[in-house]
């Protein structure tokens, strides 16, 4: 690696001297401008030439299994998000069911179950409730959340020990 760089060093160092003296033998004017110029793409060339022999056969460039990688992490991220999604609906729902039994005068405690509605996002599909039992709490989560009677189950020997 080194002797690479030193011998690409020296060889720029060489165009330079030698384009250096060229332009001090060429005569002002048209002439020298062309000069001008043509030294400068040599010396370009000379300042390119390890770039211009690079062997890029050896680069793999599967750029399918890239684009498989990025969707099953979108995948991923997708299904993490439905799951925060879905626990984030229970627990505001459970939140909600607590602060109805307690305006209605029932200390209930709730675990909600999430399942995914027509359009995708997670809905409340049933209860598990812990408390006295009130057919007006049962009403409420019927009516206003979506969760028949029949998907709420009632737990009141636990809330009673």
């Amino acid at each position: 690696m080194m002797e690479t760089l030193r011998s690409w060093l020296t060889g720029i160092v060489i165009v330079t001297l030698l384009l250096s003296v060229l332009q001090a033998l060429v005569p002002e004017g048209s002439l020298r401008q062309i000069a001008s110029f043509a030294g400068g793409l040599v010396l370009l060339a000379a300042l390119l030439g390890p770039v211009l022999r690079l062997d890029l056969s050896g680069l793999d460039a599967d750029f399918s299994r890239w684009q498989e990688e990025v969707e099953d992490r979108q995948t991923e991220l997708l299904e993490a998000q439905e799951a925060e999604l879905s626990a984030r609906i229970a627990e505001e729902t459970a939140a909600y069911i607590s602060d109805k039994g307690s305006e209605l005068g029932v200390s209930v405690t709730a675990r909600v179950e999430t399942r995914a509605g027509q359009d995708g996002v997670p809905v409340p599909w049933a209860a598990d409730l812990t408390g006295r039992r009130s057919p007006a709490l049962e009403a409420c989560i019927a009516e206003d959340l979506g969760i028949p009677a029949e998907r709420q189950v009632w737990h009141e020997r636990e809330a009673e020990n």
